[in-house]
């Protein structure tokens, strides 16, 4: 790399792509040159057990722009994006997938949308070139709940082909299977996510990773975005909002049984509602336990691991 930071880099995830790689590149690169603008690829071999790689070299042995990463083994889209993000400091970063049914042309376009000032813009694949019943439907249903989920409404999460201003990607640490959630991490970090329609092409060569079988993976990791972006700083009012209630009507009640009982001579013993006060009050307390447990792991976290918890978006004078 130069000393000085490329304008663009573009950050690609390669799984047994072999076939696709000679067709994608002789795309991407002549309209990365035409923008006039320094840039740099970032090619990331996700474990591959084909000729990826060797397709890979090829290229970047013939392209100076062209650098390769290569995993020891499959980690998965979010490592192989998280390792892009990690190992470029360009002013604006554009994610794609190398399968060759993102199109590259429309790269230009995204960037003229970080340049009307969108820190995240993401495409849509209105028209997208896929099966309905095993990829467009479940999409569109995923799309409908992450979006009330996280509260940011976009119509396609999954769309490959993305672009995020430096200072996000360098804001966001990916891990599990998070990337599809990218937009709504980036905008829990305040940034202005926006979304365009892009060209969709049918893949033509090399068979399709994804299927039904990513549906309950999606949801549970939305549960996990969902309480990152809400709760990670104060878990306590999470399980707070949950124990409390739940002890305090389970106390009362106790205290009116035992009321009964001592004062007014009552059975108890033939009365279901003892074993549901019994119940709440310790559910609750439990939950009560969990949250201050939780926010003591999170002071230590964010305390050892140095995590900021605020993000500056400009600073005057």
């Amino acid at each position: 790399m130069t000393d000085t930071p490329p304008e663009i880099a573009v950050v690609i995830p390669f799984f047994n792509e072999e076939e696709a790689i000679a067709p994608f590149f002789a795309e991407l690169l002549p309209i990365l040159q035409s923008l006039q603008r320094s840039f740099e690829v970032l090619a990331i071999d996700d474990g591959s057990s084909d000729r990826t790689f060797e397709r890979l070299a090829e290229i970047q042995a013939n392209e100076k722009h062209v650098r390769v990463i290569r995993f020891r083994r499959n980690f998965g889209q979010s490592a192989a994006l998280a390792a892009g993000f990690e190992e470029t400091c360009a002013e604006v970063v554009v994610t794609m997938d190398g399968d060759l049914q993102n199109d590259p042309a429309e790269i230009p376009r995204l960037l003229e949308e970080i340049g009307r000032g969108a820190d995240v813009v993401s495409g849509w694949r209105r028209d997208r070139e896929d099966l309905f019943l095993t990829r467009i439907l479940p999409s569109r249903l995923a799309n409908r709940l992450i979006g009330w989920v996280t509260g940011v409404r976009l119509h396609d999460f999954g769309c490959g082909i993305k672009a995020y201003r430096g200072e996000i990607t360098r804001g966001i640490r990916l891990y599990g299977e998070l990337h599809r959630f990218l937009p709504a991490l980036a905008a829990d970090l305040g940034a202005d996510v926006r979304e365009i329609p892009v060209n969709h092409r049918a893949r033509t060569l090399g068979t399709s990773k994804y299927g039904l079988s990513r549906t309950l993976r999606v949801i549970l990791d939305l549960l996990t975005v969902r309480f990152l972006s809400g709760f990670a700083t104060r878990p306590i009012q999470f399980f707070g909002a949950i124990g409390l209630p739940a002890f305090s009507v389970g106390t009362l009640l106790l205290g009116w049984l035992g009321f009964e009982r001592i004062a007014l001579g009552v059975e108890l013993g033939n009365r279901p509602i003892v074993l549901l006060a019994i119940f709440l009050a310790i559910t609750g307390l439990q939950f009560l336990t969990f949250g201050l447990l939780a926010e003591m792991m999170a002071r230590t976290w964010h305390e050892s691991q140095g995590k900021p918890v605020y993000v500056i978006r400009e600073t005057l004078g």
